[in-house]
């Protein structure tokens, strides 16, 4: 009877055993971590940062490289010509600046150079802004017999050379005696080709179901586009407004050409005036020049977070 009890007991599961068993989930099993693939993740790392400092060093050499010609220009605007070529040469800033200021305007009459080259830029770009987007908005939104016509017209402009140009516009330009005028530097090159087909591209990706809808709540066209389609591509406008004032303010050919007095000169005329047969005042143009560039990185700085946000705009959509 006691031997059947213990086999009995010797029989019987262990439930508790079991429960447990049953109860306790089993732990995953982990890879175990190899030397090798911490070595690995390490290595990848370093090289990464080995090509960041690479990179910034490459974009610090480019950077100084591009520095460099400006830098020298502005020491140079401190020296005579005599300081300018010696040898070694001079790369400190010296004390000639005044006297440099003083020569450049009593040559040239500086002062009413800039204003003429800040009237002149100033007035072309805002007036080209004006023309080159509204037909850009016209050519992108609006159906009408012949668009595409218009279009490729415009863009074969482009490839017409700026210098077969002059002769028939400076005709033009007499015929109406508009020579030595403002308007004869500022007008002829408003319809910029380039400005319209930038202006194009970019309201082609404004959704027309917006402009339907201002129409339907009565909105007019010149209240759409300033107050609707225009906001929405700043960028493209910041990189125009950039692109019309730098090609004015350097333009040389055309106001040589129409510009026929000294008052009317804007700065790359009035210093290729300082170039003569025998004697070159390279301190007066070094300062020029110096001064010249102050508007043009004005404008840049200005306008750079949009134009720099229209760039990473384009490149996330492509």
């Amino acid at each position: 009877m006691r031997a059947s009890s213990d086999r009995r007991r010797g029989n019987a599961p262990d439930q508790g055993d079991d429960a447990t068993a049953a109860g306790t989930p089993s732990e995953p099993a982990t890879a175990p971590v190899t030397p090798d693939g911490g070595a690995a993740g390490r290595r990848a790392i370093l090289k990464r940062r080995i090509a960041q400092v690479a990179m910034h060093v490459l974009l610090v050499i480019g950077a100084l490289v591009t520095l460099v010609p400006f830098l020298w220009i502005v020491i140079a605007s401190t020296h005579p010509t005599s300081g300018i070529f010696s040898r070694p040469p001079n790369l400190l800033p010296g004390d000639f600046l005044l006297q440099n200021l003083a020569n450049l305007q009593a040559m040239t009459g500086f002062a009413r150079v800039v204003f003429n080259s800040v009237l002149i830029a100033g007035a072309f770009t805002v007036i080209g802004v004006v023309v080159c987007s509204m037909a850009g908005y016209g050519l992108a939104k609006h159906r009408f017999k012949g668009r595409g016509v218009v279009l490729a017209t415009v863009l074969l402009t482009i490839m017409v050379p700026y210098h077969v140009l002059t002769v028939p516009l400076f005709q033009l330009m007499s015929e109406i005696g508009w020579i030595n005028t403002y308007q004869a530097a500022i007008l002829p090159f408003i319809a910029n080709a380039f400005g319209i087909f930038l202006m194009r591209q970019s309201f082609l990706s404004f959704p027309d179901e917006l402009i339907e809808a201002a129409r339907v709540d009565g909105a007019g066209e010149l209240r759409i586009f300033y107050r609707i389609v225009l906001p929405a591509v700043r960028p493209s406008l910041a990189a125009l407004v950039i692109w019309l004032f730098i090609f004015q303010w350097n333009n040389f050919l055309w106001p040589l050409l129409v510009l026929t007095t000294q008052d009317m000169y804007t700065i790359p005329v009035a210093l290729s005036s300082l170039i003569g047969l025998s004697r070159i005042d390279y301190g007066a143009i070094m300062t020029g020049t110096a001064i010249a560039v102050i508007p043009v990185m004005i404008v840049f700085l200005f306008f750079q977070r949009q134009f720099i946000s229209g760039l990473l705009g384009g490149s996330v959509r492509g």
